[in-house]
């Protein structure tokens, strides 16, 4: 009990607990509402906290296979934080735009990645020197356009074992994608989001820089110090 009012003192002090307005609110998260005040409404920090719980002890069983988590967030409070904690943890991730078919049609997403290698290979070890000016202009173009769409799946040779979604209606075509390939999706939701889109919902403020760095360094502290461990029992469903 201890734990749980600590782990709910420092949702508190990041801010987790506002929401949006009451006209706002998606039907699904009311259980998770407290109360409103100067019309926002608050979350329960209380079941905020046992969804977060729940959350890190499926992050413990995907670290203890040495599985892969993709981390997607494009809002601008949130892409400095999930960057760090995905190269933290060596893990995939998308902190712009999400591009549709990334998983549904993976294939073509793998062969562009594989060409961003191949471009930077080539650059790296300066082998560039042997095209025109203008072709190396091209390329360099080239480099920074996959870059941007795909430099943080670089090392992403085959789909995920899970997601870890920033704002589950801002990235909803990466959540309907995961929901067709039935891959688990951990999201960190405000009130205006669909819970039962995702498989462990963390309802609390998605729009606080403070709120998503606070989730996002529970996650990867968990990820970092169960990696490889035995495995432990199933972890609860929300």
């Amino acid at each position: 009990m201890e734990q749980d009012q600590s782990t709910i003192d420092k949702l508190f002090a990041v801010g987790a607990h506002f929401g949006y307005a009451p006209s706002r609110r998606h039907p699904s998260v009311a259980p998770y509402i407290f109360g409103a005040k100067g019309g926002t409404e608050l979350f329960d920090l209380e079941r905020t906290s046992e969804c977060l719980e729940q959350a890190l002890e499926f992050v413990k069983t995907l670290a203890a296979a040495r599985k892969t988590i993709l981390f997607i967030g494009s809002k601008a409070e949130g892409r400095a934080a999930l960057t760090r904690a995905a190269q933290r943890l060596s893990q995939p991730y998308v902190a712009s735009r999400w591009i549709g078919g990334t998983l549904t049609n993976f294939s073509e997403i793998k062969k562009r990645i594989s060409r961003l290698l191949e471009l930077s290979d080539l650059r790296e070890r300066g082998e560039l020197a042997k095209f025109t000016k203008h072709e190396r202009l091209l390329i360099d173009r080239e480099i920074v356009d996959l870059t941007a769409m795909f430099g943080g799946l670089r090392g992403m040779a085959k789909l995920p074992d899970a997601l870890f979604v920033v704002d589950s209606k801002q990235e909803s075509g990466s959540v309907e994608e995961a929901r067709q390939l039935k891959i688990p999706v951990i999201a960190l939701l405000n009130s205006d989001c669909n819970k039962t889109l995702v498989t462990y919902p963390i309802p609390a403020n998605d729009a606080s820089m403070q709120t998503i760095a606070h989730v996002l360094g529970e996650v990867a502290h968990t990820y970092e110090s169960n990696i490889g461990a035995p495995p432990t029992a199933e972890p609860p469903t929300v």
